[in-house]
């Protein structure tokens, strides 16, 4: 291999490339390698600017290489087949035209001394890595600042003082050290090999992301694929948090199979194993976080949700998975909207359906996406959106996302976050932590110096005496550097296992096969660690499961952290619940909402529902062309309930059961009837006792007096049966009252039908007597012998005869039977008897009506016939005031319902009754009792003597 020349630098291009620029032949002086034939030569003057190096560089199989080198043709190491598999991605015309292209486009230095951390130290003069020395080397490639480099008007010596230090992002290292160190201190771990490591910052950017990568492979004259380093120790390099951070960097070490573990959040577009060979993802997958998102919405039965989900594959894995588990419990799109990267084309997007998002009645959001591309939703939340919204977030956030929630806002975030084991003893570590025992740690240093003001001038050195000697990462607050192990330090640690078992086994492995004799042990090439890293499954000393095997990784646990920010600037993560796909459904989610800090001001849970939900008597009632979540509410007809909320369906109350007045509960139907000991049976009881005594009384005092004129008169048979069937009549409403049963029901319309018509058919039969009483005056006239024989008497069995048919025929068709009334009481189910034939029951009540029709024109016609003792006008009277009774009771009975229908029918029994005994007999027994003179032919031939004596 020739030795470069000192004039000119030089571009190297693949032979045959599409590029405008044509490619010089081989020149003298190139650092090529002679196995490299395919490679040419280009001057450095033909690239002078950004726009020219990017038309090259952005040619799929191009790279670059320097054209000066201080390396000895001895020291050249070949690293692999080379960079032309490498593509690199990325807009780089926005740098200014005319910054002149270096070989050292990356702003690296070279020839920095290593200084310890004793006396007085410069950064400028120090390695900008973290390093403890090993047998076997892991590098960690983290981000340990914020943003990145300015470059337009510094040199590269100074350009890091001006970069944001990222505090809480250090503990990546010391995660990194105290898994080595532990695992160095384990005599069952790697006994012939120790451990060590190399932290290099990486810087967010298409471009600057591999400055560090570059120096860490290549040595610090940065030739690709060939290396100045005699011994590159390193076996595994450990990215992260970001997956794009890590997908840049895998595209590197891909070409040369270097395993790199990452740990960050899982990412999916870093598990397509053709084009990441060599990498392997430690943190779990997601499977269950839309199960834990939904399990939050439907604790605080928030309905009616907003999306916001990245525009790259974990987002485009996320959004069907979360939309499947959110229909499944019902839980509603409010609006969703995609995530992009580009800032501007997102922005324009947000504020499209700003009116949207800020007329909705959806207060809660689940944004799920990682820090690059929901920086500038963030911006747009903070600014715009109506406070008091609840943010629902993945884990992939990290403080520097999260700071937007602190500046005094009103958004409350509730972040999902892997849960995972206490390590014993990294909390001591950190605390024990100290410049002096680590001296090779520049962000150590930078860290110490900036948190304890170890010095006072305007310069980057800094004189350790002055620094606080008892000093300890526990002095800074817990928004600065939480000593509590992160997730990602916890994946870190977990890595680094991982690693030290892989290298154990592929060394028990090696052993099995070859004599290792007495050297130590050595460990080949990074290469040969592939199949043990793939298989590795193991239990870390915490207890938990690790496995690099996507398939066989077990679903992670959830904290559910809420950040305080009271007193303000506090920013505390605090645990406010846990989810477990491992625990019996229904108790995966516990949380602890009094310790949820809501938005400033209240206390109360934040409403996030289309429709409020319908409470029990209630049920949905669709919208139309809105969603499921969206609906009114109708409340529940007759008889039907809804004992939950947001019921679709009422259902029906069995016939036994009735509604409450909430419509939420059917009730069992109290038994009722028209009982005796109800204050309305009581009456008709006692006023039915009472008129069958008055009747026996009346009776008694006819059969006392029978052989007076006024008992005699009007056939004193007729009196007796016609006394003897109302007594009967009031008896017989005593069956209405009490429970019904089959018996008592037949005999209520029975009994009423065929007394009820003996007693009123005594009424005519009285009445023929009177006329033919008058008409047998005459001697010889057939009226006397059909006085004489008693042929009236005959017409009370006919008219019976004809009812007692018809009750037959009652009997016969369609009886009465027990039936229930659930309607006419609320609460109460009224058993009655139904009268079976209705026609049956209204032909009885009719022929009834019809012969009290009857019996009243023969008493009518009859009332002025001139005989002392005619009962002719009583006996019209009683008619009118039974006919009257029962045209009053038919619209009044169908009217009624329930008991109220019985006690109805019950009080015209007996106020026909009494009317027919009040009528016909109230003045034969005043005649009788008071007036004894009148009751006695004698008496009153006497009184009509007087009378003559007194007109003449």
């Amino acid at each position: 291999m020739s030795n470069p020349t000192e004039s000119t630098p030089w571009v190297a291009i693949p032979v045959g490339s599409q590029s405008s620029l044509t490619p010089a032949p081989l020149q003298k002086g190139g650092i090529v390698p002679e196995q490299n034939s395919d490679i040419s030569l280009v001057p450095k003057e033909l690239v002078t600017t950004w726009e020219n190096w990017a038309d090259i560089f952005l040619t799929p199989g191009w790279f670059l290489l320097p054209s000066e080198s201080g390396c000895e043709a001895s020291d050249w190491q070949a690293l692999g087949p080379g960079l032309a598999g490498l593509h690199l991605v990325g807009n780089h015309r926005s740098r200014a035209p005319g910054n002149t292209f270096t070989h050292d486009f990356w702003g690296l230095t070279g020839g920095i001394d290593e200084r310890s951390l004793a006396g007085t130290s410069c950064f400028s003069t120090m390695k900008h890595q973290a390093h403890m020395d090993g047998d076997v080397m892991i590098t960690g490639l983290f981000p340990l600042y914020t943003l990145g480099t300015d470059r337009s008007n510094s040199d590269s010596s100074g350009k890091e003082d001006h970069t944001p230090f990222v505090f809480k992002n250090y503990q990546f290292v010391l995660a990194l050290a105290f898994a080595i160190e532990e695992i160095n201190k384990n005599p069952e771990l790697l006994h012939n090999l120790t451990l060590g490591f190399d932290v290099y910052d990486v810087q967010f950017g298409t471009w600057r992301i591999f400055k560090n990568p570059f120096i860490w492979l290549f040595g610090k004259y940065k030739i690709p694929n060939y290396s100045c380093q005699r011994e590159n120790r390193s076996r595994a390099v450990l990215t992260g948090p970001l997956g794009i951070t890590s997908a840049l960097i895998g595209t590197l070490l891909q070409l040369y199979r270097f395993p790199q573990l990452t740990f960050g959040p899982f990412d999916h577009s870093l598990s397509d194993h053709h084009k990441f060979p060599a990498l392997y993802q430690v943190a779990p997958k997601d499977t269950s976080i839309a199960t834990a998102m939904v399990s939050l919405l439907l604790h605080f039965t928030w309905s009616w949700v907003g999306l916001f989900t990245s525009q790259d594959e974990n987002g485009l894995w996320m959004l069907p998975e979360l939309k499947k588990e959110m229909a499944k419990n019902r839980v509603c799109v409010a609006y969703e909207l995609p995530i992009s990267s580009k800032g501007t084309e997102h922005i324009i997007r947000i504020m499209a359906v700003y009116n949207e998002i800020n007329k909705s009645s959806a207060n809660v959001l689940i944004i799920y996406g990682d820090n690059e591309s929901l920086l500038d939703l963030m911006l747009f939340v903070e600014q715009f959106l109506i406070k008091g919204k609840v943010c629902i977030m993945n884990s992939q956030w990290d403080l520097k996302t999260r700071r937007y929630f602190m500046l005094g806002s009103f958004h409350v975030p509730l972040i999902f976050s892997h849960h995972h084991a206490d390590v014993s003893g990294f909390t001591d570590f950190v605390k024990a932590v100290h410049p002096s025992k680590y001296p090779e740690d520049f962000f150590l240093a930078k860290l110490w110096f900036l948190s304890y003001n170890c010095s006072d001038a305007d310069s980057d050195c800094v004189t350790w005496d002055s620094c606080p000697r008892d000093a300890s990462l526990d002095w800074l607050p817990r928004h600065i550097f939480d000593i509590t192990m992160s997730r990602d330090s916890y994946n870190i640690y977990n890595a680094v296992y991982a690693v030290a078992q892989a290298l154990h086994e592929m060394l028990l492995h090696q052993t099995e096969v070859q004599t290792m004799g007495n050297r130590k042990g050595t460990v080949h090439s990074p290469v040969q660690l592939h199949p043990f890293l793939k298989n590795i499954q193991f239990y870390n000393p915490a207890g938990e499961q690790v496995t690099l095997d996507e398939k066989r990784k077990l679903e992670p646990e959830y904290d559910i952290l809420n950040i305080w920010n009271f007193p303000e600037g506090l920013q505390l993560e605090v645990k406010v619940g846990k989810f477990s796909p491992y625990a019996l459904h229904g108790n995966q989610l516990s949380l602890s909402e009094d310790m949820v800090d809501w938005a400033i001001g209240t206390t109360e849970t934040p409403h996030s529902v289309c429709s409020e939900s319908c409470v029990p008597g209630f049920r949905k009632s669709p919208q139309e062309g809105k969603a499921a979540c969206c609906f009114s509410c109708n409340p529940c007809q007759q008889n039907e309930i809804t004992n939950g909320t947001d019921m679709g369906q009422c259902v029906k109350c069995a016939a036994h059961q009735y509604v409450n007045t909430q419509r939420n509960q059917c009730l069992l139907r109290d038994a009722s009837f028209l009982a005796f000991g109800d204050p309305l049976g009581m009456a008709l009881a006692c006023m039915a006792i009472c008129f069958s005594m008055l009747t026996v009384a009346v009776l008694g005092i006819f059969v006392k007096h029978q052989d007076t004129a006024i008992v005699k008169a009007n056939n004193r048979t007729l009196s007796y049966i016609l006394l003897i069937s109302l007594i009967f009549c009031f008896l017989c409403s005593l069956l209405f009252l009490g429970h019904p049963n089959t018996v008592t029901c037949i005999l209520q319309q029975v009994t009423f039908g065929v007394v009820f018509t003996v007693a009123v058919s005594t009424v005519p039969a009285k009445t023929v007597t009177v006329v033919l009483a008058f008409k047998a005056t005459s001697p010889g006239r057939k009226m006397r012998w059909l006085l004489v024989s008693g042929a009236p008497n005959l017409i009370i069995p006919i008219c019976a005869l004809i009812q007692v048919t018809l009750c037959g025929l009652w009997l016969g068709t369609y009886p009465p039977f027990v039936d229930t009334d659930a309607q006419s009481e609320h609460g109460h189910i009224i058993i009655l008897c139904n009268k079976g034939s209705v026609t049956a029951f209204y032909c009885v009540l009719g022929y009834l009506g019809s012969l009290a029709l009857a019996s009243f024109t023969v008493a009518f016609l009859a009332r002025n016939l001139p005989d002392t003792f005619n009962e002719a006008k009583f006996l019209t009277f009683s008619m009118l005031v039974f006919c009257s009774v029962w045209v009053t009771f038919l619209p009044v009975y169908h009217s009624a319902t329930g008991k109220v229908m019985v006690a109805v029918e019950v009080f015209s029994i007996l106020a026909s009754g009494a009317g027919l005994l009040g009528c016909i007999f109230a003045p034969k027994c005043y005649n009788i009792l008071l007036v004894p003179n009148k009751n006695s032919l004698h008496g009153f031939s006497d009184k009509k003597l007087s009378r003559r004596n007194k007109h003449s």
